[in-house]
């Protein structure tokens, strides 16, 4: 969990800067001088401004933003995971602030913080503790709390207004943009792939950088905390699926012929990928079972981006399908290998 953690630095700094970035951007579009509300008081306060080109005033400003949905989620889960530490007698893991800090790092920049409470809250409780705690959860508590804020409110979670943290101003994000006219709006929106890469565009918090979040797999494969395996099969899985739909390539679904590099840095995928996917509890235990559970997952991804225009954002949905069939993938690979050796033997 601490080397996860330490993996996480990179999205974290980006989250940090491109959340103010984004902020200071829309203000001067919007020719808005001065900061509102009580960010703005301090900003204001400490002489920094909100001019998009300085470094340090976009890092202050995004702090404003991501320092306190992680206070809530952090603290929230930690009085959870006590609680339940308490009424079964076991000692308090640290599994808590990890799922605090991966669900603040998908969480848009505008969710009300007792909305994150909440998010937090259903992980922990519902997505971990009622299967027995750390260790024994069926689904990832960071992508459970997730998915409840998203289908409990859709409002706070989608839509063009939600990743900008200025009242206002409306900028969506180059996956709903691909979505809505492929390679051709993002050319229109001068959205390149430069630009989705390093993480300079709309979205979740933590989830914009695929660079950031390559950084963090190759710290998690050096130290061999994750699955190289599910990685290269969640890869696999898109690079085939991009190709087949490619050729398939329907008028009705623009995102059915993007290329595979541009799904590689739309969204979550990386970030999906990355640090979600390869969560060693709730992915596949076999070797042979991590890279189905791994292709599987990146079919899943690319199949609700192009079949699913209303929400093209599939990596949440297709990691949680994989959580729920990741045992079955094992038991099949397990007696698969049984009857093999049974075969030799006999």
């Amino acid at each position: 969990m601490n080397y996860v953690s330490l993996a996480l630095l990179p999205c974290l700094l980006m989250a940090l800067y491109n959340t103010g970035y984004q902020a200071n951007s829309a203000l001067d579009q919007l020719g808005i001088k001065t900061g509102l509300g009580w960010r703005g008081s301090v900003l204001n306060a400490l002489g920094l401004g909100f001019n998009p080109a300085s470094v340090s005033a976009a890092v202050c400003h995004g702090t404003l933003y991501v320092l306190p949905i992680y206070a809530v989620t952090a603290v929230t889960g930690s009085l959870w995971e006590r609680l339940f530490a308490m009424l079964r007698n076991r000692p308090v893991t640290e599994g808590c602030m990890l799922t605090a800090l991966l669900l603040t790092l998908s969480l848009p920049p505008t969710i009300p913080v007792w909305q994150a409470a909440l998010g937090i809250s259903f992980g922990i409780v519902v997505g971990k503790a009622v299967f027995g705690g750390t260790g024994t959860n069926v689904l990832n508590p960071a992508l459970a709390g997730l998915a409840f804020l998203y289908f409990a409110y859709p409002h706070q979670m989608t839509g063009d207004a939600v990743w900008t943290a200025v009242d206002g101003f409306s900028g969506a994000t180059p996956l709903s943009v691909a979505a809505r006219g492929g390679l051709e709006a993002l050319a229109e929106s001068d959205i390149s792939w430069a630009q989705s890469f390093f993480g300079q565009v709309q979205g979740s918090l933590g989830e914009t950088s695929t660079l950031a979040c390559l950084l963090g797999a190759v710290f998690l494969l050096s130290t061999r905390v994750a699955s190289w395996r599910i990685m290269l099969g969640v890869l696999v899985g898109m690079l085939a699926s991009v190709f087949f739909f490619n050729q398939l390539r329907s008028d009705t679904s623009p995102l059915s012929g993007l290329p595979w590099y541009w799904h590689l840095t739309l969204g979550s995928f990386a970030f999906g990928t990355v640090f979600m996917a390869t969560d060693p509890v709730s992915a596949a235990m076999t070797d042979t079972g991590r890279w189905i559970y791994g292709v599987l997952i990146g079919f899943m991804i690319v199949l609700t981006r192009v079949a699913n225009p209303a929400h093209p954002e599939g990596v949440m949905l297709a990691i949680l399908f994989g959580n729920i069939f990741a045992p079955l993938i094992d038991y099949c690979v397990m007696w698969a290998n049984i009857r093999r050796r049974a075969r030799r033997s006999a």
